[in-house]
């Protein structure tokens, strides 16, 4: 081998080498940020001082549901849910949605808000959600 191909092939092990620990670095960071996102870690202290109002904007509710939670086209209304709803059932609710689509008012708002699903939020704190069922129970 000339001099020029053993320094073009320490440069290309070099660049390899990097590559390769770059690519598993990153993996190492997504996998961390996926565990965090699981186990919910800092979030806890994060929304302890939050209102159930802030909650709800911070969950992303007024994106379908309205700034007033009186609906939109994307999603109906938020008042008046203690027709529906107690302060543990709407809990379970808001932790698994999906659970509830078989029932007959879940299929008419499928029609009503067609490509609309509910998130479920079993990755937030329980407290977090008790928070929000009272306030949504009190409109």
């Amino acid at each position: 081998m000339t001099k020029p191909q053993i320094w073009v092939s320490a440069f290309l092990v070099l660049f390899i080498l990097l590559f390769v620990l770059g690519r598993l670095t990153k993996e190492e960071k997504i996998e961390q940020q996926f565990s965090n996102q699981i186990n919910n870690t800092g979030t806890e202290q994060n929304t302890a001082e939050l209102t159930a109002e802030q909650l709800i904007k911070n969950f992303g509710c007024v994106n379908c549901h309205g700034t007033d939670l009186a609906g939109t086209q994307m999603g109906p209304s938020l008042k008046k849910l203690t027709e529906f709803w107690s302060k543990e059932s709407l809990i379970a609710y808001l932790r698994n949605p999906m659970t509830y689509m078989d029932k007959e008012r879940f299929k008419d708002y499928r029609k009503k808000y067609p490509g609309q699903i509910m998130p479920g939020y079993g990755e937030k704190n329980i407290k977090d959600l008790g928070k929000i069922a009272e306030f949504l129970l009190a409109l």
